[in-house]
């Protein structure tokens, strides 16, 4: 079994299946009340160098009703705020906690930590990679297309975290990928070597409509992520017309679903319209992001 999630490239098909199996049964038990106290006296330290309301509310909550402990850590409550180095402060946080989830920019320090650290480490969220979601992004898909074969996936906007997980994620869940960005803004070369063996499968085009051909579920992420707003006036330019609006949505499958990480910026990655058209599904998928990381934290610390 797998120690750490740092990618979604740590997890096989058969593991991918058994944290989504996990968190449908987990999701069930809440719905209808039965307690799941599989983690008690179990403390989860949460680090955040990058700030959030998801990942930080749902590992919190997640950790409460599994009967464990969550611990909120800012940079500034740190000694590794102030210069400490990863490796140091892995090895003293492994001695208190039973695991650690860490939000930040680098990936390097997230593999740094699980290098040093003799407990479970959980990437909330790295300019590379963002398990968490794509987790809760594949349960959501499941859970309105009713499984994985035979259907696409395709993702618009910027070549970032999300899409190098996204791409990872769906073609290892068995669907075929499509995604659309512009040329200067493409997916991590290593994340494009992953696909390649997919053949067909994976398609990456600067079209969007090429993209959204035939798709059963539409993606989209903020053009200019959290860190990038000096960026933000050249992305928009950049950008320009990669949206999930009408035009896009009459290329894709007929009952097609659609998806946003959040926080959405309505009238550029995506129209208010198509939004709050789809809008159980996004508030479905930000819901999925507590079952989920509740069966990754089941799995790597029970």
């Amino acid at each position: 079994m797998y120690m750490h999630l740092l990618k979604m490239s740590d997890l096989n098909r058969d593991q991918l299946y058994e944290v989504l199996d996990l968190a449908v049964r987990l999701k069930a038990e809440r719905k209808q009340g039965i307690p799941h106290p599989l983690l008690s006296g179990k403390t989860l330290g949460m680090i955040f160098q990058k700030s959030s309301t998801r990942t930080r509310v749902s590992f919190e909550a997640g950790m409460y009703q599994l009967g464990g402990q969550a611990l909120f850590l800012s940079s500034r409550d740190l000694q590794i705020g102030r210069g400490e180095p990863v490796e140091d402060t892995a090895r003293v946080l492994s001695r208190y906690l039973d695991g650690i989830m860490i939000r930040t920019f680098e990936q390097r320090e997230v593999e740094q930590l699980a290098e040093y650290s003799s407990i479970p480490i959980i990437n909330g969220l790295t300019d590379y990679a963002h398990p968490c979601q794509v987790l809760a992004d594949l349960m959501t898909v499941r859970e309105y297309k009713g499984g994985f074969e035979g259907r696409k996936l395709c993702y618009i906007g910027d070549g970032n975290n999300m899409a190098n997980s996204l791409i990872v994620g769906g073609l290892t869940a068995g669907m075929a990928v499509s995604v659309a960005c512009p040329k200067d803004y493409r997916p991590a070369a290593d994340v494009l070597e992953f696909a390649k063996p997919y053949g067909s499968l994976f398609t990456l085009t600067e079209d969007r409509f090429e993209a959204a051909k035939g798709a059963d579920a539409l993606y989209t992420d903020v053009w200019a992520s959290m860190g990038m707003e000096e960026e933000a006036e050249r992305r928009r330019s950049a950008f320009k017309g990669y949206c999930i609006d009408d035009d896009v949505m009459a290329h894709a499958a007929p009952d097609a679903m659609v998806m946003h990480c959040l926080p959405a910026h309505r009238g550029e990655e995506i129209t208010a319209k198509v939004f709050e058209e789809h809008a159980d599904e996004i508030f479905d998928e930000a819901e999925n992001r507590l079952h989920a990381q509740k069966a990754v934290l089941v799995k790597l610390m029970r």
